[in-house]
């Protein structure tokens, strides 16, 4: 476990606009078999990350997704690792942070993402040896 998290994230990320609608958000994951896709803002720059939970919660207020922007969904500032970071690390900040996504950023820039998923197919591979 003392892998780098890249190991294990995904490096095909699809990200959506912070004025993306909550239904083109949710049609996008859904046409791409996700569970989050990080919000930029209009200068390029990581604003949140819409995710599954987002979704249900967003659905449970009985709002219409086609008015709704992607930014007023969003988890804010979701936790930052680098790619080097040890995944058991960043299994306890998920832990920590009571969070099931994690971003990746390498320089400023977004490289990868990672799920709770992600560490349970890591734990499903590790038991099959």
């Amino acid at each position: 476990m003392s892998d780098p998290i890249s190991s294990i994230m995904h490096a095909t990320v699809t990200p959506v606009s912070m004025d993306d609608t909550v239904e083109i958000v949710e049609l996008l994951m859904k046409t791409r078999h996700i569970s989050s896709a990080p919000v930029y803002d209009g200068d390029g720059a990581i604003l949140g990350i819409v995710t599954a939970t987002d979704l249900v919660k967003f659905h449970a207020m009985g709002k219409d997704p086609k008015i709704v922007k992607a930014w007023e969904i969003c988890t804010y500032r979701p936790v930052e690792v680098t790619p080097d970071t040890p995944v058991i690390e960043v299994a306890a900040l998920m832990l920590e942070h009571k969070v099931h996504h994690v971003v990746v950023m390498e320089n400023e820039a977004m490289c990868g993402i990672v799920s709770s998923l992600d560490f349970v197919r890591l734990f499903a591979e590790q038991n099959r040896r």
